[in-house]
């Protein structure tokens, strides 16, 4: 007899351990069964799918876009309609922060920008007008996280000559800088997490990337409502149901979408890094994974 999944989570990375254990603890607390499919179990999971021992009704992809033998997957949830929390054609317009720019930019406040062609297509540039990016910005690669290819502080189109000829196939993207004004003792600068239309501000310190949860007197206090409406809105474009973004609050343009949209997000715990997300959002974020997989 063929079994049904409440939800199959597709993961690869070693880290994702602490949110797979809360995943499973919500789960199994509410009654509803995970698949969880690793590089050691993908083949046997395929193999299984193919037969028709088991399926699934949701699908929460962690995998593929760091290992592409997991898209046999993604194409078998696709083709038998699974509840994708973060459909495949959406997160990989979401990777390209280029794509992003381009849509969101007229829906919320953006630092000023120029994406640039990829070094491929056009090697050589006409003359750049870097004015208007102030006197230092920053160099991004369209594609990638973690800060690979960044280039946090750049002045000089030669720096911009350079910085292409590091990732040759990927469009580029230059900004202006962003400053955050201080909201009482920390820097204004926010990460939100977004999962299935509940939200998560939190503050995130630009140099030792800690989370703290914004409080409900905080975003009273220092005009943080609108984090929430940013967010929605980015979520409405983006059409993921379970992203991060980054915002920063400055004195001239207030609320500016920095880091546009994140996923896969990084869900290690705080309680094991101090980089990690506050204990309690994940497990949040968890228990509303499985309110989803039973709507599915």
């Amino acid at each position: 007899m063929a079994t049904t999944y409440d939800l199959c989570l597709a993961w690869n990375w070693e880290h994702d351990d602490g949110f797979v254990r809360l995943l499973e603890a919500a789960f199994s607390s509410a009654g509803r069964t995970l698949l969880q499919v690793t590089p050691a179990s993908l083949d046997a999971a395929l193999a299984q799918l193919a037969s028709g021992a088991i399926s699934f009704r949701a699908f929460l992809d962690r995998a593929s876009e760091e290992e592409p033998r997991f898209l046999p997957l993604v194409d078998w949830a696709r083709d038998h309609r699974a509840a994708s929390v973060n459909p495949y054609e959406h997160a990989k317009r979401a990777w390209d922060k280029a794509a992003m720019h381009e849509v969101l930019f007229a829906n919320v406040r953006t630092p000023y920008t120029i994406v640039l062609p990829s070094f491929h297509d056009r090697p050589a540039l006409d003359p750049l007008d870097l004015a208007p990016l102030g006197g230092s910005f920053s160099i991004k690669p369209a594609h990638g996280g973690g800060g690979d290819g960044v280039i946090i502080e750049a002045s000089s189109a030669d720096e911009v000559t350079a910085a292409r000829r590091q990732y040759p196939a990927d469009m580029y993207l230059l900004q202006t800088r962003v400053r955050p004004i201080r909201a009482g003792a920390r820097p204004a600068w926010f990460r939100v997490l977004y999962c299935d239309g509940e939200l998560y501000p939190c503050w995130w310190d630009i140099q030792t990337h800690v989370y703290a949860p914004v409080t409900a007197a905080e975003e009273s206090r220092y005009g943080l409502l609108p984090l929430r409406a940013i967010t929605e809105t980015i979520a409405g474009i983006c059409r993921l149901g379970l992203f991060s973004t980054e915002i920063a609050l400055t004195g001239d343009a207030g609320l500016v979408v920095v880091d546009y949209v994140n996923d896969p997000i990084d869900l290690r715990l705080q309680s094991r890094t101090p980089e990690g997300v506050p204990d309690d959002i994940v497990r949040f974020v968890a228990e509303r994974l499985a309110q989803l997989a039973g709507r599915a």
